[in-house]
């Protein structure tokens, strides 16, 4: 599909205009004359090859960094949850599933594009065609509910998962600084660590606004693409250390369940859920391909590697920690520099993937606030509101108690939503009037109903732990090696 280009920039530079809804007329007006401040070539006609774009490795990194963020630290407990057995199996079907729907998408959005002649397609914009292209009048007359909805549960998640990432931010970091007098040289050392009391983690929070402020101002994609591969690095550094230890000393397996309690399961739904989080990015890769007919490959090589991260770091987690398993497996780390490190080096990965994760909301909203102002007054207002929505996410991260089960609750809802519900149903709205197969039904019936059985269980344990809870829930400060 090709790529979304604005007008009036210098040569050579790509536009990060995400296109994640379709703005009206004076909305694409004021693009085309916003963009020269960062901004690409003019547009092509639809099918033309693009001459600019990032390339496919830049792709893939962009990709696989969108799906590498808190949520894998978190899935030995996970795997816990669901059982050494049924917790792999789950991942890998999950993983595929989610890949399915992402493949979904891509195609229902290509073919919308060459029907229309148009040179992108966003996801509230293919699921909005999706249903005006439907056999229901009552659909096709609601049509514009469906893009809507999507930049709702869009706004909504990844708002979600920036608030998650500022509270992992500052509590990794206060961690490290109160453990720092303990802290050795010998990985070997087996000795409770007392801590040195520090600032208060909301004040470490406040600390990262600063650094969060000056990344999410960068609006080019090529130059994003320097940070999405540092933490890549970093996190790939961190999850190597983790797996060498892990693997140093593995228990008897058998002694731990193959399938766990039902009760448990939706909360191993919940987080794999929130650990497969590139939906929403999904589309704005393709789009800015160089050649997006390389994409499908891409995408299903991308979300390989991290369905296969994610099983050896969930499966290895849990048998090598067993019950004694955290929310986050750094904190089963014993307390010297090498693996203190691991949280310095995932600070460095998670500030990062901030930046990529904000530039989803963030594109859904400004473009329609600066539809409404003058040229003069559209870029201090885009500024403006990145500021706001960076000091929104570290507010609610600062007051909201729980802030976990409110993110297990916000994947459990949107999440479910845009990565397992909404593609299934929108491949048969696309193609029903063409003629579709009784067994492609059923498999897009069914992968939705099995979202919505996610959703409805995993909102709902979500909700009763949070009603349920008395004190606000923080990571532990301390860092105490299991023997």
């Amino acid at each position: 599909m090709p790529v979304t280009k604005s007008a009036g920039g210098p040569q050579g530079t790509v536009d990060l205009k995400l296109d994640l809804r379709s703005p009206p007329k004076s909305a694409k007006k004021l693009q085309n004359k916003d963009s020269s401040f960062w901004d690409g070539p003019p547009s092509e006609s639809p099918g033309l090859e693009k001459t600019k774009g990032i390339t496919a490795f830049q792709t893939l990194v962009h990709l696989v960094k969108g799906n590498m963020g808190t949520g894998i630290l978190g899935l030995p407990l996970a795997v816990k949850n669901a059982g050494i057995l049924m917790g792999p199996l789950s991942l890998l079907a999950m993983g595929f599933i989610a890949c399915h729907c992402m493949h979904i998408l891509v195609r229902c959005a290509q073919r919308f594009c060459h029907r229309l002649n148009k040179p992108f397609m966003d996801y509230g914009d293919t699921v909005m065609h999706g249903l005006e292209a439907s056999p229901s009048a009552c659909l096709q007359t609601h049509a514009h509910w469906g893009r809507n909805i999507v930049s709702f549960f869009l706004i909504v998640t990844q708002l979600g998962f920036c608030c998650v990432y500022i509270v992992f931010l500052a509590d990794n970091l206060k961690q490290v600084v109160e453990a720092v007098n303990g802290t050795t040289n010998d990985c070997h050392y087996n000795e409770t660590v007392f801590l040195t009391p520090t600032m208060d983690s909301r004040l470490y929070m406040l600390s990262f606004l600063p650094f969060l402020v000056l990344l999410v101002l960068i609006r080019n994609l090529r130059v994003l693409t320097i940070f999405s591969l540092l933490a890549n690095i970093s996190m790939l550094v961190s999850l190597i250390i983790i797996t060498q230890y892990i693997v140093q000393e593995i228990p008897d397996p058998s002694r731990l369940p193959l399938i766990a309690s039902w009760k448990t399961y939706p909360l191993f739904f919940g987080t794999a859920i929130f650990s497969f989080e590139s939906i929403g990015v999904v589309l704005p890769l393709e789009n800015k391909m160089k050649d997006a007919r390389r994409f499908p490959a891409i995408l299903s090589l991308g979300m390989s590697i991290i369905t296969a991260l994610y099983i050896g770091i969930g499966s290895l987690g849990y048998l090598r920690f067993g019950n004694d398993i955290k929310a986050s497996i750094t904190l089963n780390l014993p307390n010297c520099w090498l693996y203190q490190s691991v949280k310095l080096l995932y600070v460095v990965g998670i500030l990062c993937t901030y930046a990529l994760q904000f530039y989803v909301p963030a594109e859904i909203i400004i473009p329609f606030a600066t539809s409404q102002v003058s040229k003069r007054w559209a870029l201090p207002l885009d500024l403006s509101i990145r500021l706001a929505m960076v000091c929104l996410t570290c507010t609610l991260a600062i007051l909201i108690p729980r802030l976990d089960l409110v993110l297990s609750l916000v994947g459990s809802v949107s999440s479910s939503a845009l990565a397992l519900i909404i593609p299934p149903l929108l491949e048969i709205t696309t193609y029903y009037s063409e003629g579709m197969s009784p067994l492609t039904i059923a498999k897009d019936a069914l992968i939705s109903i099995l979202g919505f059985v996610g959703f409805v269980v995993g909102t709902y344990q979500a909700l009763d732990e949070l009603i349920l809870s008395g004190q606000p829930l923080t990571f532990s400060n301390s860092t105490v090696f299991i023997q």
